[in-house]
């Protein structure tokens, strides 16, 4: 049975795919020595070349779908590699045979918190599609006399440049930080255009002084995840995302080990991610 190019290449492990239809527009695709176009349609059996190199094609049921969560701290970059030389998002997760993690959304370099990466590229793409509704959370440090106008307006709408924008739910988490004016709120929204939480408060000349991500749809951020660390998510957390866009159970788990519910289980990962990320740090700093 055939499937769209992007699909395929999606769940080879090539990018999201958004990213594989990008791809392919710019002629970047190739299927049996031919220029692909978008709404090609492979059987699995083709010689798919992206840039030239064979792209290895699984079927559906031969990888499983994995899903990582990952404490991102401030000033990394969610891109694969950056040009300045400054550290990535990317650089400390677990290798992968034949494949690579796919990003499911965004932070800016500024903004720490949960970040959640797959190797299914069609969860990939659904989680981060608009019509899919996926609610993110995010703790906030506003800095300003912020006035209960403020928040009806915030979550009534207001105008931004690339259109109309709001929260769906703002909860004060403290009334003042010290004798600042920063203050602490728990925002939610449905959308996630580029720093939009930060644009919707400068829309009321408020500063976001501090921002961390604490949910991507069911999945929340565990506070006991040390920043620069990552863990595998459950097989139920997987198939709670996978339920919440319409997927296919995943049946099978890739390292149950690692997920019992226990005391010494905990300790013993605990303990690997820190001398993980006390390595990479050593590593940059001797650059």
């Amino acid at each position: 049975m055939s499937e769209k190019l992007q699909k395929v290449l999606a769940r080879s492990g090539v990018g999201s795919r958004r990213e594989m239809e990008t791809y392919i527009s710019n002629n970047r695709v190739s299927i049996n020595g031919k220029v692909a176009k978008l709404g090609d349609r492979v059987e699995g059996t083709e010689t798919i070349r992206v840039d030239g190199h064979i792209v290895e094609v699984r079927s559906q049921k031969e990888d499983i779908c994995r899903v990582l969560m990952y404490n991102k701290p401030e000033g990394e970059m969610c891109t694969r590699k950056d040009p300045e030389g400054r550290p990535t998002v990317y650089d400390r997760l677990p290798q992968l045979k034949n494949s690579r993690w796919i990003g499911i959304g965004r932070l800016d370099v500024n903004t720490s918190g949960l970040l959640l990466f797959t190797n299914d590229g069609e969860l990939a793409n659904r989680l981060m599609h608009p019509s899919y509704e996926i609610e993110r959370e995010y703790s906030v440090r506003v800095f300003g006399e912020v006035q209960s106008e403020h928040l009806k307006n915030l979550t009534q709408g207001v105008e931004l440049e690339d259109g109309l924008a709001k929260f769906d739910k703002i909860k004060v988490e403290n009334q003042f930080e010290d004798e600042s004016k920063n203050r602490w709120f728990s925002v939610s929204l449905r959308e996630g255009r580029n720093r939009e939480v930060r644009r919707l408060w400068a829309s009321q000349e408020l500063t976001v002084s501090r921002l961390v991500r604490t949910r991507y749809s069911e999945i929340k951020l565990d506070r006991r995840l040390i920043q620069g660390g990552w863990k595998e998510l459950s097989l139920d957390d997987v198939n709670t995302l996978r339920k919440k866009v319409g997927l296919d159970r995943e049946l099978r788990e890739f390292n149950p080990t690692v997920q019992k519910d226990n005391a010494k289980a905990r300790r013993v990962e605990h303990a690997r991610i820190k001398r993980a990320v006390k390595k990479h740090k050593q590593r940059r700093t001797n650059k």
